[in-house]
Order: C-alpha cells, then sequence, then structure tokens
C-alpha cells in the first residue's frame, strides 16, 4: 500500500473512473443528467462554454472553456448552452441520436462552428464505502480553467484521455480510467488549496503532520494506538494533535482509528474467506464479541450478517 494518506484512502475506497463520452453539442440544447448513487460526476468544458444547474445548488454556473466541474454526489443536473431551455433527458439523447459508445456525441443544433466540447465521466467509490472523505466534499467543486489552463497538469492529462477515448487501442479503458482517477486526486488538491482548513476532513488528510499520523494507522491498524503515539507520529503535541484532528476530521483520532479497523474489516470480509476471528485480530481484537459491537456500530449489522448478505448475493449472479 502506498504511503500517503489519500492514496491509502482511495485504494480502499477503490476509487475507480470512467469516461462517458465527448460531446458536440450545438445551439439550441439542453441536457438533463439523473441523479446517480455512490458517483462523483464530472465535466470538463475542452471548447466552447456552457451553463450547469444542480439540483439543490442554488445559482448556475457557467463553464468557460477549460472549466473542470466535479458533483460529488451524484446530483441530478441540466447542461445548456442558455439557461431557461427545456432539457431533453441524456438518455432520450443517446436514444434519438443512436450513439453507440464511439467518437463524439452529436447533439443540438445546426450551428457546429458554436458546439460545446465536453468531456463527460463519473468517479465511483466501492458500494458500502464509508469515509469522512466522502463527507467533506462538497455539493459541487468548480475548477476555472485559470487554475487548469495554467497548471498545465490537467490540460495535458484531459488531451491524453482525448486520444485514448478516440484511439480505442488495446489498454486504452485502463489509461483512461487511470488518468481520470489523476484528476479526481488534483481536483481534491485543488479544493483544499482554496478552502484551507473549511475543506474539513480532505485538509487534514493532505495535511504533512496530521496525514503522517493518518498513513500510519492505515498501515498498522492492529497497533495500540493512543492519542500520545498518533501526536508523537505528527510531531505535535497531545493537546494540539488531539484539537486539530478533531476539529478538521470531525472526530477524535482514535474514533477514527476504529473507523478504520471497521472499514479494513468490511473489505476482508467481502474480499477474503478469513474466519471472522482472524479478521478480528488483524485490526487489533483479541475479543470477536468487542469486535462485533464495533463494526455493528458502525454498519448496523454484524459481520455475520454482512459475510452472509454478501454470500447471498454472489449466489444469485450464478
Amino acid at each position: 500500500m502506498r504511503h500517503d494518506a489519500l492514496s491509502q484512502i482511495l485504494d480502499a475506497l477503490k476509487l475507480r473512473g470512467s469516461i462517458y463520452f465527448h460531446t458536440n453539442f450545438s445551439p439550441p440544447w439542453a441536457v438533463q443528467v439523473p441523479a446517480f448513487g455512490n458517483v462523483a460526476r464530472f465535466h470538463m468544458a475542452m471548447r466552447g462554454a456552457c451553463w450547469l444547474k444542480v439540483e439543490g445548488y442554488a445559482s448556475p454556473i457557467y463553464l468557460a472553456t477549460g472549466d473542470l466541474v466535479v458533483i460529488p454526489h451524484g446530483a441530478a443536473h441540466v447542461l445548456c448552452d442558455e439557461l431557461g431551455r427545456e432539457p431533453t433527458s441524456v438518455d432520450r439523447v443517446l436514444e434519438e441520436t443512436g450513439y453507440a459508445g464511439e467518437g463524439a456525441l452529436y447533439f443540438g443544433g445546426p450551428e457546429e462552428e458554436q458546439s460545446c466540447k465536453l468531456f463527460c465521466g463519473h468517479f465511483e467509490f466501492e458500494d458500502g464505502s464509508v469515509h469522512p472523505i466522502l463527507e467533506a466534499l462538497p455539493q459541487v467543486i468548480h475548477v476555472p480553467n485559470t487554475q487548469t489552463m495554467n497548471a498545465f497538469w490537467l490540460e495535458t492529462v484531459m488531451r491524453f484521455v482525448a486520444s485514448e477515448v478516440r484511439a480505442t487501442m488495446p489498454g486504452s479503458d485502463a489509461i483512461v480510467h487511470r488518468l481520470t482517477e489523476i484528476i479526481f486526486i488534483q481536483v481534491v488538491r485543488t479544493f483544499v488549496d482554496q478552502q484551507g482548513d473549511r475543506a474539513g476532513c480532505l485538509a487534514a488528510v493532505l495535511n504533512p503532520k496530521l496525514g503522517r499520523s493518518m498513513s500510519q494507522i492505515h498501515l498498522a491498524p492492529e497497533q495500540p494506538w493512543t492519542v500520545e503515539t498518533l501526536a508523537r507520529e505528527a510531531g505535535m503535541s497531545r493537546t494540539v494533535f488531539a484539537e486539530r484532528f478533531t476539529d478538521l476530521v470531525g472526530m477524535t483520532p482514535l474514533a477514527y482509528v476504529t473507523h478504520w479497523r471497521m472499514e479494513k474489516a468490511r473489505r476482508d470480509i467481502h474480499d477474503t474467506d478469513l474466519p471472522l476471528i482472524d479478521i478480528a485480530e488483524n485490526i487489533g481484537y483479541a475479543s470477536e464479541a468487542a469486535f462485533n459491537r464495533a463494526f455493528k456500530r458502525q454498519f448496523n449489522q454484524t459481520p455475520g450478517q454482512m459475510r452472509r448478505m454478501g454470500a447471498d448475493v454472489a449466489a444469485e449472479r450464478i
């Protein structure tokens, strides 16, 4: 496992990036994208501009060339060339255009010289994943072109994504997935740079001192961590460490230790055939009963119930 806290968390949440399509939307046009569960949708304006209205978000957002927007909690939204147009559902757009997944998605009127070229996709996390960084993500993250085109990383990555989407060569899907994951990480960094401590848990994860202590928890959850030992890992006094950690993460350091232990146990229950007592011992519990109580507090079911449910789902797929 990589030794920085953000990489460890994203590995555990099984972040996966996907591109749906790249568009060529010509005026007049408006597209309605429905809400979807455990995903963070994104759109980047590669050429032209458009408006974005996100359900539950007060103000419409103008996307200029080079702008990137991420909608972390999968809210429904409308993309359009002008505010007030009646939108067409994205499913209807795909049906009307006969789009088969290759090349650009063309939609709208005849004025192609005024078309808006977007890259549209999402970042998804494993079902059942729970972590404070997911709760810390806002409704919308808008990265304007002054922070994308001037920061050459995003322009370079998106152009590489564009070439891979068009090429459809062996390995292209894997490359696109990896590159879109890079985009998510860079967007998180940009968001923390913009918001500072207001980014909450995300700020803690990227903080050199707090991130170091979190990384040690991730690497060795079975250790008998105390506030003192974690403060030493961070190179901070016990009091300052505990206060700063709790303020940013939203839980105490020892509550975070328990949270991470339970998340690791959840993954092991789904991904391995290890006996539950072995899973408990691997995260520092000598007593299966104590492990069961802690697990149920976090997931509202016992480890045994979760394993049986997973086995039932697997059997239904056969």
